[in-house]
């Protein structure tokens, strides 16, 4: 199967700086993309109400681009919402907001994210406690992206990130306690790389459960830029026969184009395409 590939677009200012690619609009973003030869945008909006179905499916259509996914991120840049919060109210609201964005990503023919969201454990919040609130809310949202054809995608951050599950092999053994089989782990590869041992060999040993990796070299930068050796990682993951999406969310570094042609060049090289 041909590998998918995409690059990030943010919707959101108060994320300035963040790693995302295209920052000035989602019109913009798709139009570069489809110039470079991707396959699809990954969107970081600030809410539901900024991918309005009719108006990004429009675009889809005008740029020939598909939507790999949607990050619910908004909801704690802007927000401050997370699902193991210590206070009850505000997991409700956390969970009322990505029940919506599953929704608007659903639309779209595309699974949400659960990355910043997840939040973490500590001073009033036991780690068993936020590890009960965690698996409550994914079982209940990753029902909801079923029923909307999609998956749920849940990102190990790490360790400065979240204290909750920061490699792919804790990751997968917690998907595995959970009672719903619609979620699936975003592996990331800049997180990978603070965290595990091999990226290629953490990859193949989660191979069923990932559904979508985020490509990005050791610093973060745009594939190439850093000191990650991608060929074993590329190597592994098409003989393992992943048919997610390569997302590029790296930097705008030195610029957004720069970064994007960047990005297609290492795709170039290391798959043929």
């Amino acid at each position: 199967m041909p590998v998918k590939i995409s690059v990030t677009v943010s919707l959101v200012p108060e994320a300035k700086g963040g790693p995302f690619v295209f920052w000035d609009g989602l019109e913009d973003g798709m139009k570069q993309a489809a110039e470079l030869g991707y396959d699809a945008v990954e969107i970081f909006p600030p809410g539901p109400e900024a991918i309005p179905a009719d108006v990004v499916r429009s675009l889809m259509t005008k740029h020939g681009l598909a939507v790999a996914a949607v990050g619910t991120g908004g909801g704690w840049v802007k927000h401050k919402l997370t699902l193991t919060h210590a206070d009850e109210t505000i997991r409700a609201k956390a969970r009322e907001f990505i029940s919506k964005m599953i929704a608007a990503a659903g639309a779209l023919g595309a699974p949400a994210i659960i990355g910043s969201m997840q939040g973490r454990w500590g001073e009033s919040v036991s780690k068993e406690m936020a590890f009960v609130w965690l698996a409550d809310a994914l079982n209940d949202l990753g029902e909801q992206a079923k029923k909307l054809g999609v998956p749920l995608l849940y990102e190990p951050l790490n360790r400065y990130e979240t204290n909750l599950f920061c490699t792919v092999a804790d990751g997968v053994s917690f998907l595995n306690t959970l009672q719903t089989t619609n979620v699936k782990l975003l592996a990331d590869l800049y997180h990978m790389n603070i965290e595990e041992v091999n990226l290629a060999d953490a990859l193949v040993a989660g191979e069923t459960h990932i559904g979508h990796i985020h490509f990005a070299d050791s610093n973060r930068r745009p594939a190439g830029l850093g000191h990650t050796d991608f060929r074993p990682i590329a190597d592994a993951v098409v003989r393992a026969g992943y048919d997610g999406y390569f997302s590029a969310e790296v930097f705008a570094y030195p610029n957004s184009r720069q970064a994007a042609e960047q990005t297609r060049a290492k795709f170039r090289e290391l798959f043929g395409r």
